[in-house]
């Protein structure tokens, strides 16, 4: 059974450098164990980390307008086709770790038999994998129009401003019923060492679970790097006791 980490929060809070430094982590403390990212946020962000330009989604697939790798197989039933598409667009990392790109996704209401297709399909894809991390859009709602899966951990992303903290709470209050019963907590990211007390103030009176908090990166600052950041992974690797993941491995 995969255990699955959902990484939300508005867009430029540091989400992808969080997922990568989420990747880093496990890879160290789980080398032999399979990772699949799911990029769910429409930036596309996280493919660009890696220094890929992933053209084929599954709003591709959904749309007919993904261009596949290798001639269709003829004789397949609707299932079977989409099943086969999710794995024609996987791209591996390196060994271990896969990448899919979901892009825009179909309302949660639509009848359309795709919608109740792709939601099986990626559920078959998610349990595959030993980790699953997403990189969602803003909260898990927009995840759940896509799949129904379980979730272990949700991470809220938020910087250290009064208003990152409304919002955070709203995110709370939007993706506590899609967590299904999983951890949700927020992280709160870029805090620079004047202004920890008064985060973490702020963070109590709103009754959010903060589950750590990531020192700002000067390196990151200028938008130019690649989203990795020693200083995030540190931080991960920190607060990592406290998450409702694996400890070691086995």
């Amino acid at each position: 059974m995969s255990t699955k980490i959902a990484i939300t929060g508005k867009s430029g809070s540091g989400k992808t450098t969080i997922t990568k430094a989420f990747l880093n982590v496990l890879k160290t403390n789980f080398p032999d164990k399979s990772i699949l990212l799911f990029d769910n946020d429409l930036t596309g962000e996280l493919g660009h980390s890696f220094g890929m330009d992933i053209r084929n989604t599954i709003y591709g697939i959904r749309s007919g307008k993904h261009e596949y790798k290798t001639g269709i197989p003829e004789g397949m039933s609707k299932h079977e086709f989409v099943e086969w598409a999710i794995e024609d667009i996987l791209v591996s990392i390196d060994d271990n770790v896969d990448i899919i790109v979901s892009w825009f996704v179909g309302a949660k209401d639509c009848r359309c038999p795709i919608t109740a297709q792709i939601n099986y399909a990626c559920q078959k894809l998610i349990e595959r994998y030993d980790f699953v991390i997403f990189d969602c859009e803003f909260d898990l709602k927009y995840l759940n129009q896509l799949v129904e899966t379980n979730i272990d951990l949700a991470l809220i992303v938020a910087n250290p401003t009064l208003e990152s903290v409304k919002l955070a709470k709203r995110i709370a209050e939007f993706s506590v019923k899609h967590a299904d019963g999983g951890q949700l907590g927020v992280v709160v990211n870029k805090v620079k060492n004047e202004n920890l007390s008064s985060v973490y103030s702020t963070m109590k009176d709103s009754e959010l679970d903060i589950l750590g908090a990531i020192p700002f990166d000067e390196t990151l600052a200028d938008g130019t790097s690649d989203w990795n950041s020693q200083i995030v992974q540190e931080a991960v690797k920190e607060f990592y006791f406290r998450l409702n993941l694996p400890q070691e491995n086995s």
